[in-house]
Formats: C-alpha cells, sequence, structure tokens
C-alpha cells in the first residue's frame, strides 16, 4: 500500500493538540580556529498528544542530540523549543522524561533506590515518592527485585528500572533513545509489546506522548504512528510518515511488510553524488595525525568485514548475479532488513555495491573483489578504505611518517569524541582497527594501545 509522506513545513499546518514543537533548530560544536561542525540543521517538528513520534535514521546522524535539546539538556544554537505553543522554559521542560543511550543505573544503589533518587529534585512527602516508586516498579514488571543491585539484574531488568525511573517524574512527554538497542532479540521484543499495551490501555498517566528514536525501522512502524526519517551529515528531517495500522500490529502481515518495504525504498533512493571537484583539495600526502580543524571523521557501525564480504559473496552467486531486492535479500539471508540495511550502506561507503530504490547491486569493483583472491581482495579493500575513510589514511599517514612506525590509539580516540559521543568514538575506532587488520594497513598493540606498522605492512 502507497504511503504519503509529507515535507517538514507541512508539519506545522496540522491541528492536533501540540505538546512540544521544535521551530527551525540548528546545533553546531563551536571548534577553536575552525568552523563550527553542524549536527543539526533546520529540525522543525512536533509532538501531538495521544501519539508515538519515531526518529529513523542511522547511527551518529544526531538524533541523540536532537533529543537532548527536546529534554533540556542542552539549548539550540539557533531556532526555538516550543512546549505547548511557547517559548519552553525550564519549569515546562522538568515535564519531559529521557532515556538516553548512556543512561546507566547507581551501581551502588538499589533498584528501588535508584527510582527513588529521581524523585529527590521533587516536592513530595517520602509517603507519596514510595507510592510512585511502588506503582512504576509494577507497572514495569519489576516485582521481586526491589532491593537488588544493578550487578544482580540482566540487561533486560536493568532497562526495565531505567524506564521506570523515568517513568517515576510523572513525565508528560517520555523521550526514548534507542532504549532497545543492547538488548538480545526475545527480551527487546518482550518490552516493546509491554510498552505498547501499557500505553494503549492508558496505564502510564498522566504520559501523553513518546517520542522514539531508532535506526529500526521495522521497530518504529510496529510501535509509532508518525515517522519522520532523519538524514545525516548534518541531521535534517527529510519525510514524515504516518503509519496506518491500529494497535496491536501485526509485522507478518502483507500490509505492514509491503508498509516497511516502501520506507526501504525512500531511505535507499539514489541521493545525488558529489563530485570530487567539488570537495575542498587536500594534500597529496596526508602527513599528520588530525588536527582540531578535522571534522570530517564518520560513525562506523559495529561490523566485521566478514559479514562485508559474505554480503559481497551472496550478491555475486546466481541467481543473484550481481542485484538483489533487500527485502527479498534479508529473507534469504535470514536477517531482518535493520540488519541488513546497515551493511548495504557500508559497501556503498567503500564503493563495493550501490543501495537504489530498495535494491542493492555490485558495482564494478565489488564485481572484480568478488572475482579475487585473498590478496587482490586484501588489495582493493584497502584502497577502498583508504579512499573512503579519512580515518584511516590519517592513522596509516601518521604511521608511516614516525621513525618508530608507532602511534598513540587514545590521541584518534580523543579526535574522534569532538565530533561524536563517547560510546561512537570507541565504537569507530573499534571497527577501524578489525577493518585495517584485513587490508594489512596496520596493527594494534592492545597492551600499549598503540598503532603500528607490522612487518608486511
Amino acid at each position: 500500500m502507497p504511503f504519503a509522506t509529507l515535507s517538514p513545513p507541512q508539519i506545522q499546518g496540522l491541528t492536533m493538540s501540540v505538546i512540544l514543537s521544535l521551530q527551525g533548530c540548528t546545533h553546531s560544536f563551536a571548534k577553536r580556529h575552525a568552523s563550527p561542525i553542524t549536527i543539526l540543521e533546520d529540525i522543525t517538528l512536533t509532538i501531538r498528544e495521544g501519539e508515538i513520534l519515531g526518529l529513523v535514521g542511522r547511527s551518529g546522524s544526531g538524533k541523540s542530540s536532537l533529543m537532548e535539546i527536546m529534554s533540556g539538556l542542552m539549548p539550540p544554537s539557533q531556532g526555538r523549543v516550543l512546549w505547548r505553543g511557547e517559548t519552553a522554559t525550564k519549569n515546562d521542560l522538568s515535564h519531559v522524561s529521557a532515556v538516553l543511550q548512556d543512561d546507566t543505573l547507581f551501581p551502588w544503589l538499589t533498584v528501588r533506590e535508584n527510582i527513588l533518587l529521581a524523585l529527590e529534585a521533587y516536592s513530595l512527602s517520602a509517603v507519596r515518592r514510595k507510592e510512585i516508586a511502588d506503582d512504576v516498579i509494577e507497572i514495569m514488571d519489576i516485582d521481586g527485585y526491589e532491593g537488588a543491585f544493578p550487578r544482580e539484574l540482566s540487561d533486560a531488568l536493568k532497562q526495565r528500572t531505567i524506564l521506570a525511573r523515568a517513568l517515576a517524574q510523572q513525565p508528560e512527554l517520555l523521550l526514548l533513545d534507542e532504549p532497545f538497542l543492547d538488548l538480545e532479540m526475545l527480551s527487546a521484543e518482550n518490552l516493546r509489546t509491554d510498552l505498547i499495551e501499557l500505553w494503549s490501555e492508558n496505564r502510564l498517566s498522566p504520559l501523553k506522548a513518546m517520542m522514539l528514536a531508532t535506526h529500526a525501522i521495522e521497530e518504529a512502524v510496529l510501535m509509532c504512528d508518525r515517522i519522520l526519517l532523519f538524514s545525516s551529515g548534518p541531521g535534517r528531517i527529510t519525510h514524515e510518515i504516518p503509519v496506518p495500522f491500529p494497535h496491536p500490529r501485526n509485522r507478518q502481515s502483507a500490509e505492514f511488510r509491503h508498509f516497511v518495504d516502501q520506507i526501504y525504498i525512500l531511505m535507499t533512493r539514489r541521493a545525488p553524488i558529489v563530485s570530487e571537484a567539488d570537495l575542498p583539495a587536500s594534500p597529496a600526502h596526508e602527513t599528520l595525525p588530525p588536527t582540531e580543524d578535522d571534522d570530517t571523521f564518520i560513525v562506523l557501525p559495529d561490523l566485521s568485514i566478514e559479514l562485508l564480504v559474505g554480503l559481497l559473496e551472496t550478491l555475486e552467486t546466481p541467481p543473484l548475479s550481481g542485484r538483489a531486492d533487500l527485502p527479498d535479500l534479508a529473507q534469504r539471508l535470514q536477517m531482518t532488513l535493520d540488519d541488513l540495511l546497515p551493511l548495504g550502506e557500508t559497501l556503498q561507503l567503500l564503493d563495493l555495491a550501490e543501495l537504489e530504490d530498495g535494491d542493492i547491486l555490485l558495482t564494478t569493483v565489488g564485481q572484480t573483489f568478488t572475482a579475487g583472491d585473498a590478496d587482490a581482495r586484501r588489495d582493493i579493500m584497502r584502497s577502498a578504505l583508504l579512499h573512503a575513510l579519512p580515518l584511516l589514511r590519517a592513522i596509516r599517514g601518521a604511521l608511516d611518517e614516525r621513525h618508530s612506525h608507532t602511534i598513540d590509539a587514545d590521541y584518534f580516540r580523543r579526535q574522534l569524541e569532538k565530533g561524536m559521543s563517547e560510546n561512537y568514538a570507541h565504537q569507530t575506532l573499534n571497527t577501524a582497527i578489525a577493518w585495517a587488520r584485513y587490508a594489512s594497513l596496520f596493527g594494534y598493540d592492545e597492551e600499549t594501545d598503540r598503532f603500528l606498522l607490522e612487518a608486511d605492512d
């Protein structure tokens, strides 16, 4: 079934009761002696009472920064945050609770104590705080664990406790940033189902709206009433998609699957290609580590080279012979589309495959790779990594220039943290190390936390 999409300016024209909105919000990180890095650009959106709004974008696209602005943790560089139509005050945003990616429990406090701590800032009696804690413990189904410490909990129970802590603040708006990301599949599914049931049964009062940031399209379609598609570099809203299905939703139905597929087609529609002639000139040889002026590093996904190579080989093998429909390929590989898409996007970044209107196809370079032996594949991957990833070029260039042919990895980790979160910086560097090893670009000594050129590099 086709779906209607609305451009961001049209979103403002809808008249349902709006609880929070952003108008023209841009956010940049200031950099000494250099132009700021723009993370979010001209974001306009509304959240209405009675809905779950989805924000779908890749990891590192700026979703977390947007959540921090909406929760009042940081102001936008430009634009306005409105609460019920008026400029939001600190008191207004006290009605917003957020579950962010880096949220943790205090390890020295029990489940109950962690929840009660969230109520310390409110003028409530001890009896009332206990009542609220009891309520959210029951609602989030963590009865019996009140006296447990975080180390005694599974990941799923920790996340339920974090949600209970956010709900204990009695918010009108709950922001959820990838809340199921670190849970194994069955636990994530159970928590999603419970949360939707609680919402549908009006058991989360006084909660009036939720916003879910996720990279998983199927998850967004399963839970949300509207979906905003989010692009990166910088983060922008590209489409608004109303979800027509009532709860509970059947993800196996043909209508649901087709709807998800249509969003994938929208997200993989070919984007304009930027010519290298349009990019700033760079030195012929990168001989120094990145400076504070280097803002070109991107978040790398937590994917192994073996997975990427496996997908290339699958695409090359008949009957696919170089091209496949993403949903069909996901079924063939027994993967979800949300797991497959990052693989395709990474191969596209490396110019080994292309994504186009819901299909993935091998490029000429990708075809040469699959036809080559181990040495040829390593050479092609080395060239692809150096061409596509400034981080790997910078590390290899620094190693080549030093007499010792070693350099501190933490230097690059700190450079990455200037443009992305600490978690993404660690993930990006770990991925870079694994990919570099496959291509014999450089090695890594875990004991000394240093990069090095090995004998055969």
